[in-house]
């Protein structure tokens, strides 16, 4: 009986083991399983986000591909297109601007005045440059037309409305004592069309005229504007000869006033006195600007005023430069003043920097900074 008890026991035993080892099987099978399935995803999401990357860029060099041809078919449309324009001026701003010659039948010559679309409606302008073809590069577009030439009446109220601004120059002037404004009246003009009356004055700040805007409407019962304008304008419309001899430039052909520094005249070995270097207007001369870019650039291979720099002959001080000709003074030791072609000459560039941008902040500067002003 003993010995069958145990051989029931080892039985179940047997069939104990069995079951554990069954199911530690399938376990073992059902982890390699989730691995695999695991490694396949990860394989799937890198295939598809290659897949997607391809994609991307396949899409971006067929845009690439478009734009090209659109931009090439664009530049083979754009083709540059030129206008037929002529210069004309309008007498008393002394203002240049192009306009376009739509009748070229018409011939138009130098000092024929004639009649052109404008902001403020029709005008007479002067014609200072004969008709010309030009690119839409160099003009501003769309183009106002000029409509044709004045007529011998036209020219005859033109010159009768010159008259009459003169008298209302006189009378605006009366009115402005009687006001005590402290403003300074330089011309008048009537609009072709008579809407509109004018008057160009020049003060220090802002002034309070509605007083006087309001008298001179009940006077002249029109359109009354007051238009204030800076030193260089005042110069232009009132007309002078300049240092050099010559008529002013700003009268004769700048047409936009561009910026004078200090700095220009300075780089350009000028001495820094305002009654050499500035103009009728009482600014800087415009004429600094004129060759500043070369002198710009030249001077950039140079070292600055009074830095020490190496000469074949020494060390020594630089005491003056002449960019445009290529060669400088240098104060060398225990020789004296000598001349030397840059080429020859070596020197620190971050130091020159350095000297150059601390020039720029002297006080001399600082004292004639009215002289800049527009």
């Amino acid at each position: 009986m003993k010995e069958e008890v145990k051989d029931q026991k080892d039985q179940k035993g047997q069939k104990e083991n069995k079951k554990i080892k069954k199911t530690k099987f399938f376990k073992d099978d059902k982890i390699k399983n989730s691995k695999k399935i695991e490694n396949t995803d990860k394989f799937n999401k890198e295939k598809s986000k290659n897949i997607k990357e391809e994609k991307t860029k396949e899409l971006k060099k067929n845009i690439e591909k478009s734009e090209n041809l659109v931009q090439g078919a664009d530049k083979k449309e754009k083709v540059e297109r030129f206008y037929t324009v002529v210069g004309v001026m309008f007498d008393i701003t002394k203002k240049r601007y192009y306009f376009e010659a739509v009748n070229k039948d018409e011939v138009y010559r130098k000092g024929d005045k004639v009649i052109v679309d404008t902001i403020r409606g029709q005008e007479v302008g002067i014609i200072y440059t004969p008709p010309i073809e030009l690119s839409e590069k160099h003009l501003v577009l769309p183009l106002k037309p000029v409509i044709k030439k004045a007529s011998e009446e036209e020219i005859k109220r033109y010159d009768s409305l010159r008259k009459e601004a003169l008298e209302a120059e006189n009378i605006c002037k009366e009115k402005i004592i009687k006001h005590k404004l402290p403003m300074k009246l330089i011309s008048t003009e009537y609009t072709f069309d008579k809407t509109k009356l004018i008057f160009y004055f020049t003060a220090e700040g802002r002034i309070d005229f509605r007083e006087l805007v309001k008298e001179l409407a009940t006077i002249f019962r029109l359109r009354i504007e007051l238009r204030q304008i800076g030193v260089r304008d005042e110069a232009r419309i009132l007309g002078d000869i300049g240092v050099c001899g010559r008529e002013l430039c700003c009268r004769t052909f700048i047409n936009k006033f561009n910026s004078v520094s200090i700095k220009m005249a300075r780089d350009q070995g000028l001495v820094i006195n305002p009654s050499k270097i500035s103009g009728v207007c009482g600014r800087l001369l415009c004429c600094i600007n004129y060759e500043y870019t070369q002198y710009e650039e030249a001077l950039r291979k140079f070292p600055a005023i009074n830095q020490l720099v190496g000469t074949p002959k020494g060390e020594g001080k630089v005491v003056s430069i002449s960019p445009l000709n290529g060669f400088l003074y240098v104060d060398v030791f225990k020789v004296g003043i000598t001349k030397f072609d840059i080429e020859e000459i070596k020197y620190n560039r971050k130091e020159a920097k350095k000297l150059k941008k601390e020039t720029e902040k002297a006080p001399e500067d600082l004292e004639h900074k009215e002289l800049e002003e527009e």
